[in-house]
């Protein structure tokens, strides 16, 4: 396209461009500012993006990949619902039904209409995890859930706000399914409140270049997006690549759970067929086609150019074919909650581990491929109220051509941040005792995995439900190109000095003083360990990350006058 072609300078454009991507991380901030709960206001567990009148992303904030991926199917789902010319100013749709657009329950989705001089200009979305929704488990993420009726109250599209009121009746039927209410009500007005953001600067920008120029230059943004993907696919070359990997189990006796696909690269196109994955299953790791397709389109941005403008164009060149039924596209009534957490993980390892062959110069090891998802709940011993915690863990990122992977951070899907431990301990009657890297769990290879966590909560005067949905404890993060598998999460629950391993999806009833002892995945290696420098094995070892006997059992290396400052087990 040349400059006569477009409809608005080039100048206008990236001023216009920019604005978007402004709109989006302000709403952002103004979410986790203005937040209640610790999941939103310090890990961060939450995403905001700008779409045009149509349905279709204009820029997003740049957090969580499983909610920006996935948001565009809640808009679609809400408009939908509520047809734009049904729409006014002031209204507000919620929704989290995963089969309805949403991707796991705890995820509340709001979208906005935004209007400028009588005409509708763009939608404002967020979306925001929040730490109770009700359902069988407190922090509903519950490890044994069978169906989504145990996973807490499912909301289809309706109108939380309607002409900028608050429409009383669906926010209080809402409360009054959910442990924590007071939490949630301060949530959903932070979700609120970021949409009003963006409809303010949205607003600016059409009074300042006017409500045609502004959608000209929308349109615009997206096919220059959808160009660029283009032309990164077209140089990748072409072929149908395939890879498989498994999840360990789903909680309820099915293990080995196969995820496939094949990827064609057809010149400037891209498909991703997953044909060959397993059927959904009884537990609660099935993922909707949403989580699928947000998975896989952050997999392709990986291996294409990441700096390409997130929007509806750059998706456009992307097709999934992911079989209904499924544990990649599953039907109700199945149990999701960790389709979105988990086998999103998956996902993206298998469709990493397909472009990796397309792409090598540009593959990794696979991450500590899970969120460690832990929740607590209980009547907090300090007020007499119910609370509930949900926290993910960081692991190991992979080893890659550009160096070793990092240690001890949320990978791919995940990209939260902790609970700090003052946070945490001040917040609920939980106490962290123990919060460090697990040596010896980073995959050997000219440039190794990342180091998994160990993280020891300890229960205090009052008994507790805890849930843990993790992966990654049976089958090891893969190594590439030569490189190996990272170490797998350990998990223990430790009661009066005796120490019980816990599977890696469970609940259980917890008393005073009982300690839980999450460890974490590390990451797969990348390249032939006999490459690795040295030097670099020889500071892994003096920092504590390697152990001297396992340095010696990977490499050939002379360890003569280093010493270890660690003797912790991993």
């Amino acid at each position: 396209m040349t400059t006569d072609d477009m409809a608005v300078d080039p100048v206008t454009l990236e001023v216009i461009r920019n604005a978007a991507t402004a709109i989006s991380e302000e709403m952002n901030a103004n979410l986790i500012r203005t937040g209640y709960s610790p999941n939103i206001k310090e890990r961060r567990d939450c995403s905001c993006a700008v779409f045009d009148a149509d349905g279709g992303m204009i820029s997003q904030a740049e957090n969580m990949p499983v909610h920006l991926g996935a948001m565009p199917f809640s808009v679609a789902a809400a408009l939908e619902r509520y047809p734009p010319e049904s729409l006014s100013p002031g209204d507000a749709v919620l929704l989290n039904d995963p089969f309805r657009g949403g991707a796991h329950l705890p995820d509340l989705t709001l979208v906005s209409p935004v209007y400028a001089d009588g005409e509708l200009i763009a939608f404002a979305a967020n979306r925001a995890h929040h730490a109770d929704v009700g359902g069988s488990r407190a922090g509903s993420v519950s490890a044994d859930a069978t169906e989504i009726y145990q996973e807490g109250i499912r909301i289809p599209p309706v109108k939380l706000y309607d002409g900028g009121d608050l429409v009383v009746d669906a926010m209080e039927l809402i409360l009054a399914n959910v442990r924590t209410p007071d939490e949630r009500r301060g949530d959903l007005r932070a979700q609120q409140a970021a949409n009003e953001t963006a409809r303010e600067r949205l607003q600016d920008l059409a009074k300042k270049y006017g409500v045609d120029t502004l959608r000209n230059a929308i349109a615009e943004i997206q096919d220059y997006s959808e160009r660029r993907m283009q032309a990164a696919l077209a140089e990748l070359p072409d072929g149908t690549y395939e890879f498989a990997d498994v999840l360990d189990d789903d909680g309820r006796g099915t293990e080995d759970i196969r995820i496939e696909a094949a990827t064609t690269i057809d010149g400037d196109s891209i498909t991703v067929d997953f044909t060959g994955t397993d059927p959904q299953t009884e537990g609660p790791i099935n993922a909707v086609f949403a989580v699928t397709a947000s998975a896989t389109y952050y997999a392709v941005r990986c291996v294409t150019d990441p700096d390409i403008p997130p929007n509806e164009g750059c998706y456009r060149p992307i097709d999934i074919d992911a079989p209904s039924g499924t544990v990649v596209n599953a039907d109700p009534p199945a149990a999701v909650v960790g389709g979105n957490l988990e086998t999103s993980q998956r996902i993206t390892d298998v469709v990493l581990g397909t472009l990796a062959e397309a792409a090598p110069e540009r593959a990794i090891g696979a991450c500590q491929g899970t969120m460690n998802n832990v929740t607590f709940g209980g009547v907090d011993p300090r007020t007499g109220e119910p609370y509930a915690f949900y926290e993910t863990g960081g692991g190991g990122f992979g080893g890659r051509a550009s160096g070793d992977g990092m240690d001890g951070v949320h990978v791919h899907m995940s990209n939260t941040m902790n609970t700090p431990a003052e946070v945490l301990q001040t917040a609920y009657p939980l106490a962290v005792e123990r919060y460090e890297y697990r040596p010896d769990t980073g995959g050997a290879g000219k440039f190794r995995g990342g180091l998994g966590l160990r993280r020891d909560y300890r229960v205090c005067d009052h008994d507790a439900a805890f849930s843990l949905l993790a992966e990654r404890r049976i089958h090891p993060p893969y190594g590439i190109n030569g490189g190996k598998a990272g170490g797998v999460g350990d998990d223990k629950l430790i009661r009066d000095g005796e120490t019980e391993a816990l599977p890696a999806k469970c609940t259980r009833d917890l008393e005073p003083g009982d300690v839980v002892s999450l460890r974490t995945p590390g990451a797969g290696g990348y390249g032939d360990p006999a490459e690795r420098d040295p030097e670099a094995i020889r500071r892994d070892v003096k920092s504590g990350k390697l152990s001297p006997k396992r340095a010696r059992e990977l490499y050939d290396v002379d360890l003569e006058g280093v010493e270890s400052n660690s003797t912790r087990d991993p």
